[in-house]
């Protein structure tokens, strides 16, 4: 993530990236790359911390504080050698980070901390060789050194913090499995599992890679996967995710797909893309940082003419020069945007919503439209019952349960509809004797010695009945499919079937209409069918008739208009989701490789829409309330530094400007974890 930091050029920020890129397999330990930067910045801090106690006994300043006196032949020098190697040793990680900066032609932090220890150091070394005269401030070097190290490693720490999103990931994976071969089992590790290989999954433990269930029955947890709350029941033909939490039962999975094809792979490698994809508001965040770059060496090099020209010695103007420059270090600008990115990032795989284009997702704060395929977005995808008309003194149950019966050996979409709605409301469905399918019309079979039949409107108008019921051609004016029930020839009920609206779809809606955007619905199904989902939703605006290969151009016709997002399954629909200025593929289950959508949702959940929208305007805000902090905090504590307030008593030192730059970069990290969704 080079270009994440690319205005700070920082070292261990360099690591972190480092330690980022690398793309996690089965085998991989996380957090390598951070401990290693981490502990660097440790030992420094330690080393330096001692080595200054003495600096800090040989200086007189420190003396004359503590009413002390210490010296014997060869002090100075002595102090000169051990602020040298504080100098080198603890100063390096600045030290080397210029070079790396103006080598990139990005002049940055490192360059504006490399430059003030480098001027404090060069000219206390210069009055103890006797070139200058005056007073040293070896004392104010050490611990502006000490301090820097000090900020550097608490803020990885809180950085890092913000950033584990991979490692997160890379942790729910098991790193063995309980092979199956034939009736023994044996613990293998899970990278040397192939496709085909049986795994045999006990009651609370992780599945160890997607496949198929093909023996036992049990709920499996994928929260953590998904973002779905609820468990999900899994039996023989169910899919099952690698690293889902089984539950109560046993389970013999079926390996499907291994390493990189596996969905936690594919995962980890979005958000390793995601994280790593350059925001547009970093771009400001970069000129930002090199506008303060430049303000800071220009004001530290103005504080240390003027405090020169008015007297107050050259010791006194290099540590203004000095202070100004560490306190201008725009540490906090270069990590505003990109740990924002990292922790919203994080928020929208654990959601359930996968970034695909970073920048997409920015776009969807501006957004002024959704527009919604219908078909397995909007709805289920599959028939179901949505009305039941009881005619002749019979009972909505009875109705529903008599056509279940009959229909139970049945393979057709409405018979799969009717048994469905009967199982889902506890009627028992039994089947008919003497069953037949009669082509074009419908079935029938016999129920306590009752022909039972259940067929379309065509073979009413054959026999010359009628329903005698307007409600039934009320459904049928809505695009509904309505089956008629008779017993013996006399009609008894009624059964309108349509494509089952999703419950979260309503919810969906109402939240974006809130948000103030219109919602919309492309669909290639008749009007009436579209008016009635789009009265059942309260959508804005719908389009029926609209063949796939048309639905691009709707929507750069509602482009003219507004800022669209589109929402499909992205099969169909994938003309119309690259069109659109966000598009967002639901009904992707396991399968995040959707290459025509922006963003992909696991849970074909349209409320994660919703969830969308309000997470970019949340990282938007983040973004700017960091930028906001990094640079008001600039235009307070340049001027102090420079010393606009030292007539009136208040002198910040070089250590004191350490103190408060690093304190302004761990509330930027900070902030940027309080974001939530």
């Amino acid at each position: 993530m080079d270009h994440e930091h690319g205005a700070t050029g920082r070292q261990h920020e360099t690591q972190l990236a480092e330690a980022r890129r690398q793309k996690p397999p089965e085998t991989h330990r996380p957090g390598t790359g951070h401990h290693h930067a981490l502990q660097d910045f440790r030992r420094r801090f330690i080393i330096s911390t001692i080595l200054t106690i003495p600096i800090l006994i040989l200086s007189p300043p420190i003396q004359a504080f503590l009413g002390i006196f210490v010296w014997f032949p060869g002090s100075d020098y002595l102090l000169l050698a051990l602020a040298t190697a504080v100098y080198l040793y603890g100063g390096w990680p600045f030290l080397s980070g210029i070079i790396n900066e103006l080598r990139a032609r990005m002049p940055g932090m490192m360059t504006l901390i490399a430059v003030a220890i480098t001027v404090a150091y060069v000219y206390s070394s210069a009055v103890v060789l006797g070139i200058v005269g005056g007073e040293g401030f070896f004392w104010e070097l050490a611990t502006l050194i000490d301090v820097m190290l000090l900020g550097h490693w608490v803020e990885m720490r809180s950085v890092l913090g913000a950033s584990r999103a991979l490692e997160e990931l890379a942790r729910v994976m098991p790193s063995e499995a309980h092979r199956v071969r034939g009736k023994r089992t044996e613990d293998v590790p899970v990278d040397r599992l192939m496709v085909g290989d049986r795994v045999l999954v006990r009651p609370g433990e992780k599945v160890p890679v997607d496949g198929v269930v093909i023996e036992g029955k049990s709920n499996v947890n994928e929260a953590l996967l998904t973002g779905e709350s609820n468990p999900l029941e899994k039996h023989p033909g169910s899919e099952v995710i690698g690293g889902a939490i089984n539950g109560e039962g046993s389970i013999v999975v079926e390996v499907k797909k291994t390493g990189a094809e596996t969905y936690l792979a594919q995962v980890i490698d979005l958000v390793r893309k995601a994280q790593e994809s350059r925001s547009r508001t970093q771009d400001l965040a970069d000129r930002a940082a090199f506008i303060l770059v430049a303000i800071a060496l220009s004001v530290g090099a103005v504080t240390f003419a003027v405090w020169f020209a008015l007297g107050e010695g050259a010791g006194f103007a290099v540590e203004r020069a000095a202070t100004v420059m560490v306190i201008a270090c725009p540490h906090a600008l270069g990590l505003a945007v990109p740990l924002v990115i990292a922790v919203s990032t994080a928020i929208a795989a654990r959601s359930g919503f996968l970034i695909r284009d970073r920048s997409a997702f920015e776009r969807a704060k501006d957004l002024q439209a959704v527009i919604f395929d219908k078909t397995g977005t909007l709805t289920e995808g599959r028939f179901g019952v949505t009305d039941i008309l009881a005619l002749d003194g019979a009972g909505e149950i009875d109705v529903l349960g008599a056509a279940a019966s009959v229909e139970a050996y049945s393979e057709h979409p409405i018979a799969r509809g009717v048994i469905r709605s009967a199982e889902e409301r506890g009627i028992p469905v039994h089947p008919a004797g003497n069953f037949r399918a009669i082509p074009g019309v419908g079935v029938e079979g016999e129920i306590a010695g009752r022909i039972i039949r259940v067929v379309g409107p065509g073979y009413l108008a054959e026999r010359g009945i009628s329903s005698g019921d307007e409600r039934a051609e009320t459904l049928q004016r809505q695009g509904k499919t309505v089956v008629f029930l008779l017993e013996d020839d006399r009609l008894t009920g009624a059964i309108a079937l349509a494509d089952i609206i999703r419950p979260e779809s309503g919810e969906a809606i109402r939240r974006l209409k809130a948000m103030g955007m219109r919602c919309m619905m492309l669909t290639g199904d008749n009007r009436e069918v579209a008016a009635w989902v789009a009265g059942e939703l309260g959508l804005d605006e719908f389009f029926a008739g609209v063949l796939p290969h048309e639905k691009a151009e709707k929507v750069r016709q509602i482009q003219e208009r507004y800022r669209v997002a589109m929402v499909g399954d992205g099969i169909n629909d994938a003309p119309a989701l690259v069109e659109a200025d966000l598009g967002i593929a639901i009904g992707a289950g396991t399968d995040v490789a959707i290459e025509s959508a922006d963003i992909v949702l696991v849970r074909s959940n349209p409320m994660d829409v919703a969830a969308i929208v309000e997470l970019s305007k949340k990282t938007y805000r983040k973004m700017l309330e960091n930028l906001l902090w990094a640079t008001g905090y600039n235009a307070v504590a340049i001027p102090l530094a420079a010393g606009v307030l030292f007539g009136v008593g208040v002198v910040l030192t070089p250590a004191v400007g350490a103190v408060l730059m690093s304190a302004s970069t761990v509330i930027v990290a900070i902030n940027a974890r309080l974001l939530r969704l």
